[in-house]
């Protein structure tokens, strides 16, 4: 990180260190990701001078300047009483919003897309392409020992809404559309996205739903959200429409979706998320062969892009420039 006299713009390698205020921070971090080595690793290579503890080392009365947290404990957020800023290790904050422990003065960062946005490009591809290419018609006819080639159709035949237009949603969209597929998006408000017909507001909702072959849903977990793809909706989509959810699982009524996969209005679906995680082992959702369920991993946050994007929001917060915070109203 590299001080250039006084002001506060940085790159790797300090030629100032006693007059970089990053330094002397004082950061917690606390992941239930199973990789806090990795984390506290490179983040002691971009901050060689900042105090960095994991959770559990840090004693009662050590407390942090920031706080870098994926779905912590209550307790740590209530003995952390002077933190500056809570840095959301992932783009979804539902969780964070959600915990008990969250002090009401704090504000809280979420990671912009630092890598995300490529890996649920890849996984919505493999859901474009299993349910494209025909594979569960395939795999139905491996079990019954038939051979019977079927007609491949073009990607402008199989449009797509992506429903969210954030971050993640905004660039998935566009990307899809140059590949060669028909892309609409929906959200709340209006964006303008090159290739893609988008659509803003709950009124627009319904045509939006019934141009989609294939739905993606990518929007958070907020009150506004919350089974938003309900029976109703969800019977908008076409017949033989597919569902691929990656964003939150509480958007989609997953009964509704039995219901429609039952009744063959629906023809399949790819979902990595849902209102409990882990799912549990009871879930009729396991039992239906028509879905694939992953276990919530389209889109792992990148160590070296996340840590990127907090170092450089840390700097801007240390120097009073602005840093947009979450909403804690809107959920996002």
């Amino acid at each position: 990180m590299q001080c250039r006299g006084e002001s506060l713009q940085w790159n790797s390698g300090c030629q100032h260190p006693q007059r970089c205020p990053l330094r002397a921070l004082k950061l917690l971090f606390y992941s239930r990701s199973g990789q806090s080595s990795r984390w506290i690793e490179a983040l002691h290579q971009a901050l060689p001078g900042a105090e960095i503890r994991l959770y559990g080392e840090a004693t009662s009365d050590w407390q942090a300047d920031y706080a870098l947290l994926w779905q912590p404990p209550p307790e740590l957020l209530r003995s952390q009483r002077r933190l500056r800023g809570i840095f959301n290790l992932g783009a979804g904050v539902d969780a964070l919003l959600a915990n008990p422990g969250l002090p009401e003065e704090v504000p809280i960062y979420k990671l912009r897309d630092a890598g995300m946005a490529a890996w649920m490009l890849d996984y919505i591809r493999y859901g474009l392409l299993h349910f494209g290419r025909d594979m569960d018609r395939y795999r139905e006819q491996q079990r019954l020992r038939c051979w019977q080639p079927r007609e491949i159709g073009h990607r402008a035949q199989w449009p797509v809404g992506v429903l969210g237009l954030g971050a993640l949603g905004s660039e998935i969209a566009a990307a899809l559309s140059v590949e060669g597929y028909s892309v609409s998006g929906w959200s709340r408000t209006p964006k303008s996205i090159p290739g893609v017909d988008c659509y803003a507001g709950e009124t627009t909702l319904a045509p939006f739903l019934s141009r989609c072959r294939v739905l993606v849903s990518i929007l958070p977990a907020t009150v506004d959200t919350r089974h938003l793809l309900n029976l109703e909706r969800l019977q908008r989509l076409p017949e033989g429409a597919v569902v691929i959810s990656c964003g939150r699982g509480e958007v989609l009524d997953s009964q509704a979706l039995l219901a429609l996969l039952d009744s063959h209005h629906l023809r399949g679906a790819l979902l990595d998320v849902f209102e409990q995680e882990p799912l549990p082992t009871d879930s009729p959702l396991y039992d239906n062969e028509r879905l694939i369920i992953t276990p919530h991993i389209s889109a792992p946050t990148p160590i070296e892009g996340a840590i990127e994007q907090i170092v450089e929001g840390i700097g801007r917060l240390e120097s009073g420039a602005p840093l947009p915070a979450v909403d804690r109203q809107r959920g996002y």
